[in-house]
């Protein structure tokens, strides 16, 4: 069941977004049912052991749809993210959103994932150790 505050989060957007959101919401939730959700940092992120794994946010013109993991899953059509292993997908439309794709990321989603909870403690840890 999707989330009540993703789905406050959803019907905030313009018509054409409430649906990429309302399709994006509903797939991860099918294809990830082991995973958490939440608003987290003002956005919509599952969670899989506490590790960020999926979520959405809208940008100018689109909704960004971002996988923690993504540059490790070896998909062309996912565009790397930041500095870490972030890749994500833009839409600006719902039929730009392909299930199958989508369900082949989520899929590797639940594979792939790096330990972000924990890279925080690391690093502070690496640092006191230099």
């Amino acid at each position: 069941m999707i989330h009540p505050d993703i789905l406050t989060y959803n019907e905030q957007q313009t018509p054409s977004d409430r649906q990429i959101c309302e399709m994006l919401a509903s797939e991860i939730d099918t294809q990830v049912p082991e995973a958490t959700s939440k608003i987290w940092h003002a956005h919509p992120v599952w969670f899989i052991n506490e590790n960020p794994v999926v979520g959405y946010s809208k940008l100018k013109g689109c909704i960004r749809l971002l996988f923690w993991s993504g540059q490790s899953f070896e998909e062309t059509s996912l565009k790397a993210e930041g500095k870490f292993k972030a890749a994500e997908a833009r839409y600006m439309s719902p039929e730009e959103v392909k299930k199958p794709e989508l369900a082949r990321w989520l899929q590797k989603a639940k594979e792939i994932q790096w330990d972000y909870k924990n890279i925080v403690k690391r690093r502070g840890r690496l640092e006191r150790l230099k």
